[in-house]
């Protein structure tokens, strides 16, 4: 699963759905976003939709880290 950074998707369900979301995740142990990516994960694989390796969108989007000055790291000037 997701190791690296992760992003904020808000959206409006039905009550009734929701429920059966948290219901579902109570099931099987897991947070209802856990549970969400699980049937989105599910769903693109029974449907042929791949999804790409978090490394491999790590890797296109990367810039050169920020280095510090030794002896400045953690202070704020």
């Amino acid at each position: 699963m997701a190791t690296g950074k992760t992003s904020t998707l808000t959206f409006r369900i039905e009550p009734a759905l929701k429920e059966a979301l948290r219901a579902a995740a109570e099931r099987e142990h897991r947070s209802i976003a856990n549970m969400v990516e699980v049937l989105i994960r599910d769903w693109c694989g029974r449907n042929g939709i791949a999804i790409p390796e978090q490394a491999a969108l790590f890797d296109e989007d990367r810039e050169a880290p920020a280095v510090e000055p030794a002896g400045r790291r953690g202070r704020r000037a």
